[in-house]
């Protein structure tokens, strides 16, 4: 596939994901906005905090490194032993789902049966969701590697739309039920992401469809394991890039959920803080979600299938270097204007935001402060996602082992910095603590860059120098902004907040403007792609 292809389809793939996570947040927060008139915060808690960190530990420790290694290189490959190797994530996952299950049921807080009922039930409902989602990996990997765009927009619609269902009927028809209520609805979700997967194999393999486009398997049996003839069970290059990548995810995971699991761990929030600080969590990382994770996953896969790992910039074909810096530069600069907007106009809306959202629960105390910080590590989460996804698309085993321990040093630090922070200064300590992990990932990534473009012409990394007029645009929306907050907004009247919107809608309109005037080459990457 040619490059300009490559990078078409990854395009599309990007924008796809980005409008699919959309529709996640948005039902994501009608869904927790409904829950919290009828449930209470300790069970919002549990469920957003404890039992979720036990089904996304259990899935990133299974299966990340298995996806990182597998989307590697061309699609022209020994698809066989691929699919060998991507079906070991489920006994993996068995693994973890049944000691991470007993670590959550026997040496963690248990929290208050009159409060949080069916704990037990939904330990084991979240443990089992997660290996029942690891049955559809070899599916998912074959459908990213062979960009079925369509594919993965029908499958994670169906499977939020009928958790989010079936978790409204409940809580209005069954308050009581408690935590079986997000178990069933995990369940759905996870069996009806797989279901989706598998049943479209089932229609597409032997299709004229499948034929045309050389698929390499044409029967669902051939999707299981099996031993190829007079060769290995596996591509050992693959299992051996797989295993670097499992050291390396198994510290990404510390540092990315690190705050959960210090206070998972250490108990530093009650049940009813942590439900707070999640909600305000997920609302802060709204833009990171929809836009840069679906842009650091698709161009993972563009960056690696148009440069070869491990070989230094000289031994690349140059067209493709050319074309992978330009697309990382613009990358760069795209990411840090939409992390600089939610930065400059998040810090003056976060209170009346939450207000809006879920009432004074989450507008007194330290709900604004924690979105105003967040607002910033937002830009942080923006420049990493992107500097990290060309990083690992080019490292090569030995690269990836030396990271691990700078990985391995930083999870260390981080924890440390958490729970020393969130003493000092609350569930926002987390939020810092985050910004320096991020800082120093990024530094890394930075540097690795840099070094891989030193000897050729290109300098993608002056992407992340914006227009000084746009810069100062930012600023004086800044200043304006915040005097805007403080004279009208949130105590006194809806008029006054209307007021205060229309004052940040003018500033973001000049921002807007001048990002059209001074950044055209970025402006035309965006539309043509």
């Amino acid at each position: 596939m040619a490059s300009q292809d490559v990078l078409s389809q990854t395009t599309r793939l990007a924008s796809s994901s980005a409008l699919l996570q959309v529709l996640f947040r948005v039902v994501t927060f009608g869904l927790n906005a409904f829950t919290l008139r009828y449930l209470s915060r300790e069970l919002i808690g549990v469920v957003n905090v404890r039992l979720t960190l036990l089904y996304s530990t259990v899935v990133f420790l299974a299966r990340e490194a298995f996806r990182r290694a597998c989307l590697s290189g061309s699609t022209k490959r020994n698809w066989t032993k691929t699919i060998n190797l991507l079906w070991l994530t489920v006994p993996l996952g068995v693994f973890w789902s049944v000691f991470l299950g007993l670590v959550w049921l026997h040496l963690l807080e248990v929290p208050d049966p009159s409060v949080v009922p069916h704990y037990q039930a939904g330990v084991v409902a979240f443990g089992l969701s997660a290996v029942i989602e690891l049955l559809g990996e070899p599916f998912w990997v074959l459908a990213q590697a062979h960009l079925f765009i369509r594919l993965k927009v029908i499958a994670e619609s169906l499977s939020v739309l009928s958790k989010c269902i079936l978790t409204v009927i409940l809580v209005i028809l069954y308050p009581q039920w408690g935590l079986y209520i997000f178990s069933l609805a995990q369940l759905v979700y996870t069996s009806v992401l797989v279901m989706c997967y598998v049943i479209y194999f089932v229609m597409f393999l032997g299709s004229p469809e499948a034929t045309k486009k050389s698929f390499p398997f044409a029967r669902m049996k051939t999707l299981l394991p099996k031993l190829v003839e007079d060769e290995t069970f596996l591509n050992w290059k693959e299992a051996r890039l797989t295993w670097s990548f499992f050291k390396q995810s198994f510290l990404k995971q510390m540092l990315t959920e690190g705050e959960r699991y210090v206070m998972t761990f250490l108990n530093v929030l009650n049940f009813g803080d942590q439900g707070v600080y999640d909600i305000v969590n997920n609302l802060g990382s709204l833009v990171a979600r929809f836009i840069f994770l679906p842009i650091e996953e698709s161009f993972y896969i563009f960056f690696a299938k148009v440069l070869e790992r491990g070989k230094n910039v000289k031994d690349q074909k140059q067209d493709d270097v050319a074309m992978a810096a330009n697309v990382l530069e613009l990358l760069l600069k795209l990411v840090l204007l939409i992390g600089l907007t939610i930065t400059v106009f998040g810090y003056a809306f976060s209170q009346l935001a939450l207000d809006i959202y879920g009432g004074s629960v989450l507008s007194s105390g330290t709900g604004p402060n924690l979105l105003r910080c967040y607002s910033l590590y937002v830009l942080f989460l923006a420049v990493n996602g992107v500097t990290e996804c060309f990083t690992f698309a080019l490292m090569c085993k030995e690269e990836v082992d030396r990271y691990n321990f700078v990985m391995l040093a930083l999870s260390f630090t981080f924890l440390c910095i958490s729970y020393f922070l969130t003493h000092w200064h609350g569930s926002v300590g987390f939020i810092l603590a985050n910004c320096f992990n991020m800082g120093i990932r990024i530094a890394h990534s930075i540097h690795y860059i840099y070094d891989f473009f030193k000897e050729s012409t290109y300098r993608p990394l002056t992407g992340l120098l914006p227009s000084p007029v746009l810069i100062l645009v930012y600023v004086i929306s800044g200043v304006i902004t915040v005097f805007s907050e403080v004279f009208f907004c949130c105590n006194k009247g809806w008029m006054a907040r209307l007021v205060h919107i229309s004052v940040g809608a003018l500033c973001f309109a000049a921002a807007v403007v001048t990002m059209f005037c001074t950044e055209t080459k970025l402006v035309h990457f965006v539309r043509s792609q």
